[in-house]
C-alpha cells in the first residue's frame, strides 16, 4: 500500500475513532450537569489521544479539516492532499455517526449534534472560530519538531479536553466541520449548521496566522505553494 494511501485510510479511521468515541461518551453521560460534562470533556479529549495514538504518527493526526486547513496554509500538505483528507474525514465522521444511529436512536444521535445551546448565534459563531483558532496554533507549534511524540499528543489532547469544558454548554464545542457532518447527517439535524461549516475555518486560518506571528514575527504565505 503506498504512503499517499496509508495517509488517507489513517485520516478516515482516526476521525471515526474521535466521532465515535466521543459520540459514545455524550451517549453515557447522562443527564446535564457538571459530571456529564466532565464525562463529555474528557471523553472526547481521551477519544482524540487514541485516535492519535493509533494512527497519528502515519498521517500527521489531522482528523479535523480545519486542522488540515491550517496545515495547508502552513504549507505541511499540498490542496491534493487536502482534498483527499477532507474526504476521508467526512467519511470517517459520518460512518461513526451511523454506527452511533445503530447503537442508540436518531433522536439520540441528533441530540450530539452541535448547536447553539447558552449562546446566540453570533455568539456561537465567534466562540467556534476563537476555539478553532487557538486549537490549530496549538497543533501547529506542538507539531514543529520531526519527532511526534507524547507531550505533543497530551498537549493537544489536552486542549480539546479545556475546549469542551470551555464550549459544549455554550456551542456543542465542534471546532470540527467533520464531527458536525457527522452527528447533523445521521441524526437528521442541521441547526444553525453554517455556523459550524464557517467559522472553524476562517478559525484555522486565524490560528495559523497567529502561529506564525509568535514563532516568527511575521504571517506570510506562498500562494503558489498552496496550489502546487
Amino acid at each position: 500500500m503506498s504512503t499517499d494511501v496509508r495517509k488517507i485510510l489513517a485520516e478516515f479511521l482516526g476521525t471515526f475513532i474521535l466521532v465515535f468515541v466521543g459520540g459514545l461518551a455524550i451517549l453515557s453521560s447522562g443527564p446535564a450537569g457538571d459530571s456529564s460534562l466532565v464525562i463529555i470533556a474528557f471523553g472526547w479529549g481521551l477519544a482524540l489521544l487514541a485516535a492519535l495514538y493509533a494512527v497519528g504518527e502515519v498521517s500527521g493526526g489531522h482528523f479535523n479539516p480545519a486542522v488540515t486547513l491550517g496545515a495547508l496554509f502552513d504549507n505541511r500538505v499540498d490542496t491534493t492532499t487536502l482534498i483527499f483528507y477532507w474526504i476521508a474525514q467526512v467519511g470517517g465522521g459520518v460512518i461513526a455517526g451511523y454506527l452511533l444511529l445503530i447503537a442508540s436512536s436518531q433522536e439520540q444521535v441528533g441530540q450530539m449534534a452541535t448547536v447553539p445551546g447558552g449562546a446566540g448565534t453570533m455568539e456561537t459563531f465567534f466562540i467556534e472560530l476563537a476555539l478553532t483558532a487557538l486549537f490549530v496554533m496549538v497543533i501547529l507549534k506542538v507539531t514543529t519538531s520531526e519527532e511526534f511524540g507524547g507531550s505533543a499528543l497530551m498537549a493537544i489532547s489536552l486542549t480539546y479536553v479545556g475546549i469542551h469544558f470551555a464550549a459544549y454548554p455554550l456551542t456543542g464545542a465542534s471546532v470540527n466541520p467533520a464531527r458536525t457532518l457527522a452527528t447533523a447527517i445521521a441524526g437528521a439535524q442541521g441547526t444553525d449548521i453554517w455556523i459550524y461549516l464557517t467559522a472553524p475555518f476562517i478559525g484555522a486560518i486565524v490560528g495559523w496566522g497567529l502561529y506564525k506571528l509568535v514563532t516568527t514575527g511575521e504571517v506570510g504565505v506562498k500562494v503558489d505553494e498552496l496550489i502546487d
